[in-house]
């Protein structure tokens, strides 16, 4: 059977949980740089005071982003108005702290780094744009006075480009983190020989499309297509013989589905397939396409001509079960039923 648990999270959304811990950390980490601050640097009282309520309330807007749960689910953007916070925050700070002299003045790389891991280039540009705007605010650079000289910009763009580097790098590495961490997905959640999912992709999909099915009160079918004398094939014509077998059933049933049908191998010659809106009349004449479309489609191996059959056995929500590991258990039974009964047909679970 499959294991599955009471929710299916999204994986998307336990990546973003992960990411937005991470920016909790860094804020913090913010916050206690400036306290470090007003506590070796003793600075003025101004600007103590002006210090204390820029933390108090980029602290407020910490716990009430993280530990209010006024947001019950993470987005990149929420992660993106926060960078914005903590931009902001460290202007302020910067502002009272001798501006471009500060010794915090290289706080921004927190964004950029939270930016480029969590956003993408995209958003890692607009925000090296927002802190380009700040630093030249913070520099007091204006066209009247004659101070906007090559003079200043080239000290600006020296002050920013540890910034652009450390930006460009982190975006590399992220997406790099990200097209690995997408491929190991892939792999664990497809089946190797036939390039569709394996039961554990089948467990991430097929019960999230289930859960819906449930939610909303509409009608999905469970399918299971189980190869007739397949260990026969084995072993008369070789393992290599078996697994193009099973490859060609793959597309076989491949093509008689939907996009929305979820297929999945389940076994060494068993396949499974959830049919999403589709009561168990219409799942029948499904699986009858699919019966007779695998045994006209024989493979070609070592001059012989191999064909074979299957046994397809359905179970249907609500009318067979309310949990997909049930309409599992009784699609094998009607599956069962077929092969007791000589193979080669198609039946729905009856009690």
């Amino acid at each position: 059977m499959i294991n599955r648990t009471p929710e299916l999270v999204s994986i998307e959304q336990e990546a973003l949980r992960g990411i937005a811990r991470t920016v909790a950390e860094l804020e913090w980490l913010l916050l206690i740089l400036v306290l470090m601050y007003q506590v070796f640097a003793e600075p003025e009282p101004a600007t103590r005071t002006a210090l204390s309520a820029a933390m108090f309330f980029f602290a407020a807007m910490i716990l009430g982003f993280r530990y209010a749960n006024f947001y019950r689910t993470e987005s990149r953007w929420k992660i993106a108005v926060e960078t914005i916070a903590m931009t902001a925050f460290i202007t302020w700070v910067l502002w009272f702290t001798g501006k471009l002299a500060s010794p915090l003045l290289n706080s921004y790389l927190l964004v950029i780094i939270t930016s480029a891991l969590a956003l993408g280039k995209i958003a890692t540009l607009v925000e090296m744009a927002i802190i380009f705007a700040c630093v030249l605010a913070l520099g007091d650079f204006t066209l009247a006075d004659g101070s906007f000289s090559m003079r200043h910009v080239g000290g600006v763009a020296a002050q920013l480009a540890p910034l652009i580097l450390i930006a460009y790098i982190t975006t590399m590495f992220s997406a790099d983190i990200h097209y690995g961490l997408n491929k190991a997905r892939l792999l664990s959640e497809t089946d190797e020989l036939t390039g569709i999912y394996n039961r554990r992709g089948f467990a991430i999909l097929g019960g999230r499309s289930f859960s819906q099915a449930v939610r909303y009160g509409r009608p999905s079918t469970v399918m299971l297509i189980d190869l007739d004398a397949f260990k026969e094939i084995n072993d008369k014509h070789g393992h290599e013989a078996g697994d193009r077998m099973l490859r060609q059933v793959a597309a076989c049933i491949q093509t008689e589905l939907r996009n929305t049908d979820v297929l999945a191998r389940y076994g060494g010659d068993e396949f499974i397939a959830l049919l999403p809106e589709t009561p168990s009349r219409a799942a029948v004449d499904v699986g009858e396409r699919i019966r007779r479309a695998v045994a006209v489609s024989p493979i070609e191996f070592g001059g012989h001509s191999i064909t074979t059959t299957v046994s397809i056995g359905l179970a249907a929500y609500p009318e067979s079960g309310a949990t997909i590991d049930t309409l599992i258990g009784r699609a094998d039974r009607a599956m069962y039923a077929v092969k007791q009964a000589g193979r080669n047909g198609v039946a729905k679970f009856s009690a």
